[in-house]
């Protein structure tokens, strides 16, 4: 492995601020906000991001931040490469017994925004301080996004309506993965996650006395009944080369424990990863509704809400990611993510406008057999993570900017 005089710049500054940067990421742990509330942790980024002397937009309602630097006197670069990094926190109470705990009960960063939010903020002082010290080998423009609302997917959609990918040509971003021990890359061409929308259906009856079922029109047997024929329908009419998940985590209905109710809500969750086999999911769901309304005699509406399409990483950016990785840390660094993970990102909604891809990175210790998983009360990372995110990510924006001839 052949080290560039830059590269050998970038792996003396990381070493040097490490420090510095885990300290941030732990901060930024233990004052988690939730999505929708993002005001101290994109202050906190503003300033740090500031200090370092570069243009700067405050996001939607002071939520978010949107970086940008040029190479000054650079004005052959009409589009730039961005970095995204999201922010928000999730409602879990963090039961880890570790200093840098949260704070704030009742919320933690328990899918790792703290730790991309640290590595987008630390690659992008390391390009610019590259930049500044002479040390870059050709030109760069790289705008970086950071922002909130992942967990609700609305935040990409708020940042791209404010400007967040006019004159940008490509994006990137990160995903921290404990399945993976630290040190390892995952990369996928195509589809990394799957598309996901909410599901909302709402079951009108007739209410009635518990003890005289027969005077009414039972909602919740018609929901028992949906639910099942549901889960064992969809299964059963799906190719099963094809990915589908449908599940329901929420069921509200009723207020006293003998009185049938009125109406039942079910909520719930509908994860694909190709258009044509949403849309038979959702036909075939219409016709299993149709069904249990007829044989319970209840009125049964639903509504499908794009929560987020599929994450489809293009060819060209994961092979610009490769060649970042490969300079940096070796070949045996990369893990090729053998299928799509089910789970949604809205960093899908950028991938709509511009090519981008989204790498792994492994969080495991790598002693440690497993990890608690994301959105478990005790997950953490290794924190040896960040510079790994870090240089992997300005790598892959100085790479971007080669010049062909």
């Amino acid at each position: 492995m052949i080290e560039r005089a830059w590269q050998s710049e970038l792996a003396a500054l990381i070493s040097a601020q490490e420090p510095k940067w885990i300290e941030f990421r732990r901060r930024l742990h233990q004052n988690p906000e939730p999505s929708g509330h993002e005001y101290q942790t994109s202050l906190a980024i503003y300033q740090e991001l500031n200090s370092l002397g570069i243009e700067l937009r405050m996001g939607p309602e002071g939520r978010g931040v949107l970086a940008e630097w040029r190479t000054p006197h650079a004005e052959s670069l009409p589009q730039a490469i961005a970095l995204r990094g999201d922010i928000d926190a999730l409602r879990i109470h963090d039961q880890k017994d570790v200093p840098y705990r949260s704070q704030c009960p009742g919320l933690m960063h328990a899918c790792g925004h703290d730790a991309h939010a640290t590595m987008a903020l630390w690659a992008t002082s390391l390009v610019v301080e590259l930049d500044r010290a002479g040390a870059l080998p050709w030109p760069v423009r790289l705008r970086t996004i950071f922002q909130p609302a992942e967990e609700t997917c609305v935040g990409a959609l708020e940042m791209i309506s404010v400007g967040a990918l006019k004159e940008v040509r490509e994006i990137y971003a990160t995903h921290v993965d404990p399945s993976l021990p630290t040190g390892r890359i995952g990369l996928r061409v195509g589809a990394l996650t799957a598309s996901c929308d909410a599901v909302r259906i709402m079951i009108h009856g007739q209410g009635g006395h518990g003890a005289r079922p027969h005077e009414s029109r039972d909602p919740i047997a018609a929901a028992a009944q949906l639910i099942n024929a549901l889960y064992l329908s969809i299964p059963r009419v799906t190719d099963s080369q094809d990915a589908v998940v449908l599940s329901f985590g929420k069921i509200h209905g009723g207020e006293n424990l003998n009185v049938i109710p009125e109406q039942v809500e079910l909520f719930g969750t509908l994860r694909t990863l190709d258009l044509k086999v949403r849309q038979r999911t959702i036909d075939h769901i219409h016709r299993i509704i149709e069904g249990v309304q007829r044989a319970t005699d209840t009125t049964i509406e639903v509504r499908f809400d794009v929560g987020t399409s599929a994450v489809i990483n293009q060819a060209g950016s994961i092979t610009h990611l490769k060649t970042a990785i490969v300079e940096a840390f070796g070949h045996e660094a990369i893990y090729e993510i053998p299928r799509a993970s089910m789970g949604g990102e809205d960093f899908a909604f950028y991938l709509e406008h511009v090519p981008g891809a989204m790498a792994r990175l492994g969080c495991r210790p790598p002693a440690a057999e497993r990890a608690p998983l994301l959105h478990s009360a005790l997950f953490d990372i290794d924190e040896a993570v960040l510079a790994i995110g870090a240089r992997m990510m300005a790598s892959a924006v100085i790479h971007a900017f080669e010049p062909k001839d």
